[in-house]
C-alpha cells in the first residue's frame, strides 16, 4: 500500500495546519482499511491513495483551517459515508464528540471496524437524516453539523439544520462556485432560523476547487421541521 504519510504532513503544512506523525499514521491505517472494505461494499469510488488523501482526507481537514472547532464540541456528521469529514477531523481533533449518522447500516458496520483499529470513540445512528432531527436525543443538541455531496444546498439545510443548538454552525461541504446553491437555499436559512455565516473557497493542492457553506443558528427552530423527507425533496422550501 502506497505511503501518504509525508504527502499529507507536507501538503498540510502548505496550507498553514499541522498534520503530527501519529495522526499521519492514522490517515495510513485509515486509508488501508477502506480499500479493503470496499472491495466488499461499495464506500468510494476514489481507490488512488493520493487521490484518498488529497479528495477525502485534506479536503475534511482543511475545514480546521477556516473554522474553529473547540476541543470539546459536539459535532454530527449527516450522511457520513466512508466518514467523510467526520471521522478525519475527529483524528486531528481527538475531544471532539462526534456522531456519525448514515441512512445505510452497512456503511456504519464499516465505521464501527474503523473506530476499533483506530481507537477512537463515535456515536453511529442508523437512521435517515429527517427522522433524527426529529428527535429529542438529536434536534437541537449539536455545536456543528457536516455533510459532505449529500444534496443541493436548499434540500441539504432542511436535512442539517434541526441538528444545531442556539448558535450552532452548519458546515456544507460543496465544490467549485456554490454562490448558486447558496441563492437559492437562502429561504430554507431563514425559515429554519438561521443565516448564512460565510463562504470560503479554496484549492486543493490537485487543482479541484472546493468551498465551504457556513450557516449559523440565530433563532429558534420551528417545530414543522424537518418535513417527511418525499415532502422535502418534492416541495424544497
Amino acid at each position: 500500500m502506497e505511503d501518504i504519510r509525508e504527502w499529507l504532513i507536507s501538503s498540510a503544512r502548505n496550507a498553514g495546519m499541522v498534520v503530527s506523525g501519529e495522526q499521519a499514521e492514522s490517515f495510513q491505517q485509515y486509508m488501508t482499511i477502506l480499500l479493503n472494505w470496499n472491495e466488499k461494499i461499495n464506500l468510494t469510488a476514489i481507490k488512488e491513495p493520493n487521490e484518498i488523501a488529497c479528495k477525502h482526507f485534506l479536503d475534511s481537514i482543511l475545514i480546521l483551517k477556516y473554522l474553529d472547532i473547540p476541543a470539546d464540541a459536539k459535532l454530527i456528521d449527516v450522511g457520513t459515508g466512508a466518514g467523510f469529514p467526520g471521522v478525519p477531523l475527529k483524528i486531528m481533533r481527538p475531544e471532539v464528540q462526534l456522531t456519525l449518522l448514515d441512512g445505510l447500516n452497512k456503511r456504519l458496520v464499516f465505521l464501527k471496524d474503523l473506530a476499533e483499529h483506530l481507537s477512537f470513540s463515535a456515536e453511529f445512528v442508523h437512521a435517515r437524516a429527517e427522522e433524527a432531527g426529529r428527535q429529542t436525543a438529536f434536534r437541537g443538541k449539536f455545536d456543528f453539523a457536516t455533510a459532505r455531496a449529500v444534496a443541493p444546498l436548499n434540500l441539504l439545510c432542511e436535512y442539517c439544520l434541526p441538528f444545531l443548538k442556539m448558535g450552532g454552525v452548519f458546515v456544507a461541504m460543496k465544490g467549485p462556485q456554490p454562490r448558486e446553491e447558496v441563492s437559492g437555499a437562502q429561504n430554507a436559512i431563514s425559515l429554519l432560523g438561521c443565516t448564512l455565516d460565510g463562504v470560503k473557497e479554496f484549492d486543493l493542492p490537485n487543482g479541484d476547487s472546493r468551498s465551504l457553506v457556513l450557516i449559523r443558528r440565530t433563532k429558534a427552530l420551528p417545530g414543522l421541521y424537518p418535513r417527511h423527507g418525499s415532502k422535502i425533496t418534492k416541495s424544497p422550501l
